[in-house]
């Protein structure tokens, strides 16, 4: 089942504009969806996005995603690029049916002054 921390970050998400309620309710039927799926196998795998602020160095957002709910994350995060950044969706997506583990992207935006970091685990 879904933590109660992942759910309240998806309402904060919602609250705050960032996403919109239609957005919100389906990342929390996915959540459910892919906490089910992980609670089934034994090698539960999860993605951590980490976005910092590049003047500060203070972390804006930080959540862990199950890989259920990576499809639907990122099709909502093409939504909130960062200027002239760029990211490889299909880089994300290789290194998922690929297995592979730790740091898989990191992605600065010297205009936006934010560095988003992505993690398998």
């Amino acid at each position: 089942m879904a933590t109660a921390d992942e759910r309240k970050q998806i309402l904060g998400m919602v609250q705050e504009g960032r996403i919109t309620a239609a957005e919100g309710a389906r990342l929390l039927q996915a959540l459910q969806a892919g906490a089910k799926k992980d609670a089934a196998g034994p090698d539960a795998r999860w993605m951590r996005i980490k976005v910092t602020d590049l003047r500060t160095g203070n972390i804006k957002f930080n959540i862990n995603l199950p890989i259920g709910l990576v499809r639907v994350g990122l099709r909502m995060g093409a939504r909130f690029g960062t200027g002239e950044a760029t990211f490889d969706n299909e880089q994300v997506m290789n290194a998922i049916r690929n297995g592979a583990s730790g740091k898989i992207a990191e992605i600065e935006s010297p205009d936006e002054g934010e560095r988003v970091e992505i993690w398998l685990e």
